[in-house]
């Protein structure tokens, strides 16, 4: 109450008022709020509905002098030429959505200020701990993320992760399945249309690790193998198609990882004189509703945004806590059989040489324990 005797507005109620209505100490209302002691079910009811009959909200601030943290995590995220934006938003909504669950919301840091943006970040104590995406294989960034006070998680591996914290998904992997998927159905040369050039330039990591993996897959299998950037237009695509398929005129099947050319290839591979999947199986390393609304519904590896996001907040979480986690997260590859493969010139239906089912893994994509990321 006011001293003119009306109801203190909410935004006004402190923690004493809450004390001094419920009839407690201060501090058994603070353990309330913090979990930090056990308080007995009876006095928690009492205080619970005191916070509730005052409309006391705790003060961010306040918990974040005294915990001395900001309950802010930073998703550091450059916003590049040749990133899919649409894929992108889905790691930074994992990455959102996690963070709430663990009372942490996010800075997004879109700014490409390389080393001296995460000097600037980690000494603003505007956050508690970073997560960083586009990882380069020999990114300018990683040395300085060893030596910060801030921990920090990375989406995608460097070449050298040592004494770093790296989750992605298997994109070695990835690729291999492809190729086993393929080599299964009896395709004997196959080619990768990857990134655009100017993320192979950037020499960033899940790029290369995907071409390892589709290139000595194929080497191991005998096939014949050709792999290279894709452009996002569609005239650079049926521009960069027509120059494979003349140069490879005994070309079956073909491993697309860019979102963005998925829906231009299939668009142009019939004005090529190429049906998918009677002449040509196609394939792609993209999230599940890419490759369910293409026409044909596309065999995939799934990119797993939400599982990769979800896995880098809660390690960054674990961190905070000062708890050990493993140095690298590696998700394992799903592979989806629709529509889009089949073996060369049947046209017969997604799974026809391994007699799988529609929407099932492929027997062949699963890879031996031997296989590592490369």
């Amino acid at each position: 109450m006011t001293e003119h005797g009306g109801a203190k507005r909410a935004d006004m109620v402190t923690i004493t008022d809450v004390a001094r209505h419920a009839g407690v100490a201060v501090s058994t209302v603070s353990y309330v709020l913090s979990g930090k002691r056990a308080i007995s079910a009876t006095t928690r009811q009492r205080v619970l509905a005191s916070i509730r009959a005052l409309g006391y909200h705790p003060n961010a601030g306040a918990r974040a002098l005294a915990s001395k943290r900001a309950n802010v995590i930073a998703l550091v995220l450059p916003l590049r030429s040749g990133m899919h934006l649409p894929v992108l938003m889905q790691f930074a909504t994992a990455v959102v959505t996690t963070a709430r669950q663990f009372d942490h919301d996010v800075l997004l840091v879109t700014a490409d200020e390389g080393p001296d943006g995460l000097r600037r970040i980690a000494a603003s104590a505007m956050v508690d701990g970073i997560v960083l995406m586009d990882v380069e294989m020999h990114d300018p960034r990683v040395p300085l993320l060893r030596d910060l006070e801030r921990p920090s998680v990375l989406i995608g591996f460097p070449a050298e992760a040592e004494n770093l914290t790296c989750v992605d998904l298997d994109f070695y992997r990835a690729g291999a399945a492809c190729v086993d998927h393929l080599a299964a159905l009896g395709h004997r040369e196959v080619a990768l249309l990857g990134a655009p050039a100017v993320v192979y330039e950037r020499d960033t990591g899940f790029a290369h690790r995907t071409r390892a993996g589709f290139t000595e897959t194929a080497e191991r299998h005998g096939i014949a193998a050709t792999a290279q950037p894709c452009e996002e237009s569609f005239d650079a695509v049926r521009q960069e198609l027509a120059g494979l398929l003349e140069r490879h005129p005994g070309l079956t099947g073909i491993v697309v990882h860019n979102e963005a050319a998925v829906a231009h290839l299939l668009a142009a591979l019939p004005l090529l004189g190429r049906q998918v999947p009677h002449d040509i199986s196609v394939m792609a390393i993209c999230p599940d509703e890419v490759a369910e609304r293409a026409s044909p519904a596309l065999t995939s590896v799934l990119i797993p945004a939400e599982d990769v996001g979800h896995q880098a907040v809660t390690l960054l979480m674990r961190k905070l806590e000062g708890q050990q986690v493993p140095a690298a997260t590696l998700l394992d590859p799903r592979l989806t059989v629709r529509a889009s493969t089949s073996a060369p010139g049947s046209g017969s239906g997604p799974g026809s040489a391994s007699g799988s089912a529609p929407g099932t893994a492929d027997p062949a994509a699963i890879l031996p324990d031997s296989a590592v990321m490369r």
